[in-house]
């Protein structure tokens, strides 16, 4: 071989094989299975609130103030997660987050105290479920896809509610047959379970193996790991802050997160349990609300590229808020076409406000714009450990969630004139009516 042959050898990945299937695609699917298995922890919350409120006799506030800790951890560890992947790999970070969260949710079992509930349910779960986050399905799309980015970041967001759709039926069947002890191992065994195929199959990135980006002209080396980009995260927040668009924004993806994760998916099954509603029937009810979260985002991106998307912000929100107000009269010991009109509508309003929001976040704030909304994501978050909280404390104090209900309709109905104020990008400023 010439020392030219032997140049051009170095310089040139391996020539492909015959292999039908891109090395790419068997890198999403595990990570669609790792996000199902990690989702197994957002389908418990709802599920223990009675349980452990009749075996510990803490109130439900105390049990929401764990929620809430959760909830806000996993936001604002968020903007970091890519930072940590760029610096450790993605294969690292993921195995150490789902370790995390089966020894968060395994330790549960054990508890006699609700200090360690805080300890394991919140703080654990929390930072291992939050170092996963959408950071991860957007930095697997990011490294072995140019082509198809659409369709691969659509199915791994859906990897969540699929997850939900799996474990919300089984664990409610687990904890109505047996107890909540064996729901929690269950938990964790799932999150384990994922562990060696993250760790034997999840390469961090295509040059790991000798091939390009799935659709790419051309190899992609693999870039040196950037100790900066946590600082940069943080200066990145620091010049958003200055700007009105940033905090309506970020008020109006707070009361997102706290009409959907904070409300529904934390309260809607004790809610519907305190109207005699089977806790199982209520549980398969907000699997529902899964599937059509996934129809409802691809709908909403369709819209987002057709139409304002602070209209559409208005609107979702708007219609979200009414709903929220019927949503008393609704509950009952049976399932009725009513709840079942109110589950469906929520399940496509549920991540709705996601493509028009990352619209706003790119009109506004360019190249930084992934960043920014990876902080508008913390508020989201923060919005739903604050209503988790306050809604076992509204429960406390006046024995119903009917002012939750009501409350976070008009609280809906803020979002959407918050939403209507934000003016478009003129030159190099940003401005609000």
């Amino acid at each position: 071989m010439t020392q030219t042959t032997e140049a051009a050898a170095v310089q040139q990945p391996p020539k492909p094989t015959r292999a039908r299937v891109h090395r790419a695609w068997f890198v999403a699917a595990v990570t669609f299975v790792t996000i199902i298995g990690a989702a197994a922890f957002r389908s418990v919350p709802g599920l223990l609130i009675d349980p452990l409120h009749a075996e510990f006799d803490w109130s439900r506030g105390t049990i929401g103030a764990a929620v809430s800790v959760n909830l806000a951890l996993y936001g604002l560890t968020a903007p970091f997660a890519a930072a940590l992947m760029d610096r450790f790999g993605i294969r690292r970070v993921v195995a150490v987050a789902l370790t995390v969260i089966a020894a968060g949710s395994l330790l549960t079992v054990w508890m006699t105290a609700a200090w360690q509930l805080m300890l394991c349910w919140g703080l654990l779960v929390g930072l291992g479920s939050g170092s996963m986050a959408l950071a991860f399905a957007a930095t697997v799309t990011n490294r072995w896809f140019t082509a198809r980015r659409g369709l691969v970041s659509g199915i791994l967001t859906a990897a969540s509610a699929s997850g939900q759709l799996i474990f919300l039926p089984l664990l409610s069947w687990i904890i109505d047959r047996y107890d909540w002890r064996p729901a929690a191992v269950t938990v964790a065994l799932a999150a384990l379970a994922v562990v060696p195929f993250v760790w034997l199959l999840l390469h961090d990135h295509p040059a790991d193996v000798g091939q390009k980006p799935y659709g790419a002209a051309e190899f992609v080396p693999k870039p040196p790991p950037v100790p900066g980009a946590a600082r940069r995260a943080v200066t990145v927040l620091l010049s958003a802050v200055r700007t009105g668009p940033f905090w309506l924004l970020a008020g109006t993806f707070a009361i997102c997160g706290a009409s959907t994760n904070g409300l529904i998916q934390t309260h809607f099954i004790p809610a519907a349990h305190d109207h005699h509603m089977p806790v199982q029937a209520a549980a398969s009810l907000l699997a529902v609300i899964g599937v059509f979260d996934v129809v409802g985002t691809i709908a909403s991106g369709w819209f987002t590229d057709r139409f304002e998307p602070r209209r559409l912000l208005a609107v979702y929100y708007a219609l979200r808020g009414v709903s929220l107000m019927f949503l008393p009269l609704l509950l009952g010991p049976a399932v009725h076409p009513p709840m079942i009109f109110f589950i469906v509508f929520y399940g496509l309003d549920w991540v709705a406000t996601v493509p028009p929001t990352l619209a706003l976040c790119r009109e506004q704030y360019g190249e930084d714009s992934a960043i920014v909304f990876g902080w508008v994501l913390a508020s989201h978050q923060v919005g739903a450990a604050l209503v988790a909280f306050l809604g076992g404390v509204a429960r406390d104090t006046f024995g119903s969630y009917d002012v939750v209900w009501y409350a976070s309709g008009a609280l809906c109905a803020a979002a959407a004139l918050m939403a209507l104020v934000i003016r478009r990008r003129t030159g190099g400023e940003v401005t609000v009516a």
